[in-house]
């Protein structure tokens, strides 16, 4: 069979939670299958390391697609070409995009819908697109994948989609994030913190992640607490949040908030390893892929009780009203406090992790794959 993926987030050292679910998924798919051929279809100059196998060829087309008026070219006039050329059985789109002028089969992978719900918190013109197209892509699409149950019946209530259509793939963890011994924890903690124990929160920083309660939520947790503790931020800005900005300014206890930027995958890891708790405390996820990182790490977890990260958590989380700033200065401070707590919800994150991983991860993408082409 000929199939055709679009691998246009696949960048080198840029893999944001979309990139690695196609890096992980994709790389075991076409190892697994060496008798199909996979079209991997970039929108600029590609690194090697993601050309996972002989079965796959790799194609560019232009223009790069990082505007909203150039996805529209590239979709709807670049890849119906490419794919007119290739005729493959599937065209398939892990990034919730679609083609609506190609002719062929296609599966889309939906992360998830946080533009519906607080268009407010983008840009004008993104969420003009992303609420315009998606419900198109959608219903174009001959199947859809989706990382979470909450995610897939966001989408049947959003789009009126049959729940048949929809096929649950959860995210994974990567295998480099693994428990490290104390010096390295020693190392992380006086290379950020001064020495200090600390919080850590992983991604972007943008509304969603609800980052401005989460700097109310460690002021105040500081104030009550008088503890030495800091705040690790790993992560880029997507957009520029006035918002948050101003809460930052406004903290007693900024100084103990220490901002790294994005760190490479190996220090990532490493950092995560050695926080004292990591506070995900968003209002909407699809996912939740540093639930999952942390709990790998032997790292306890607060994370918030809404839409889908109490679907990945379970019972080895404290699980918060993300809107309560004081239930999450209150669940820092059980934290940080409560020896005991924190190994029952590292042996309880041990335990959940193990239900989750990329090798199933891709079994069930490349089922939803199957079934697509054979019009299921």
């Amino acid at each position: 069979m000929k199939i055709a993926v679009n691998t246009r987030l696949l960048l080198k050292n840029k893999l944001e939670g979309i990139g690695w679910f196609m890096f992980e998924t994709l790389k075991r798919i076409v190892r697994e299958h060496p008798e199909h051929t996979f079209y991997f279809i970039f929108d600029r100059k590609y690194d090697g390391k993601f050309i996972f196998a002989e079965n796959v060829i790799p194609i560019v087309i232009g223009p790069p697609a990082r505007h909203v008026s150039l996805f529209y070219i590239w979709f709807e006039y670049s890849i119906p070409h490419a794919l007119k050329k290739i005729k493959p059985d599937v065209f398939v789109s892990p990034d919730a995009y679609n083609s609506l002028r190609s002719p062929f089969k296609s599966l889309i992978v939906i992360h998830d819908l946080n533009f519906e719900h607080y268009p407010e918190k983008m840009p004008w013109l993104i969420r003009k697109y992303y609420r315009h197209f998606t419900p198109l892509f959608a219903r174009k699409a001959d199947r859809i994948a989706t990382v979470s149950e909450f995610s897939k019946n966001d989408i049947v209530k959003q789009y009126s989609i049959d729940p048949d259509k929809i096929d649950v793939v959860y995210n994974g963890v990567n295998k480099d994030y693994i428990p490290v011994n104390e010096s390295i924890k020693t190392g992380i903690k006086e290379k950020y913190t001064g020495g200090n124990d600390f919080f850590i929160y992983v991604g972007a920083l943008i509304d969603r992640k609800n980052l401005d309660n989460l700097f109310k939520a460690f002021d105040q947790f500081k104030k009550t607490t008088k503890s030495n503790i800091k705040l690790l931020i790993v992560g880029s800005k997507m957009w520029r949040n006035k918002d948050l900005q101003l809460t930052y300014d406004a903290m007693q206890y900024k100084d103990d908030v220490v901002f790294t930027g994005r760190l490479p995958i190996e220090e990532l890891c490493r950092a995560t390893a050695s926080a004292l708790a990591l506070t995900y405390v968003s209002y909407f996820e699809g996912f939740g892929i540093p639930i999952l990182e942390a709990f790998a790490t032997g790292v306890p977890v607060i994370t918030s009780n809404v839409t889908s990260m109490p679907e990945v958590a379970g019972d080895a989380a404290l699980l918060v009203d993300p809107f309560d700033v004081k239930e999450i200065a209150d669940a820092m401070k059980k934290i940080a406090g409560d020896k005991s707590l924190r190994e029952e919800l590292i042996q309880k994150g041990y335990q959940r992790c193990k239900s989750f991983s990329w090798d199933l991860s891709a079994q069930h993408l490349w089922r939803s794959i199957e079934k697509t082409i054979a019009g299921l």
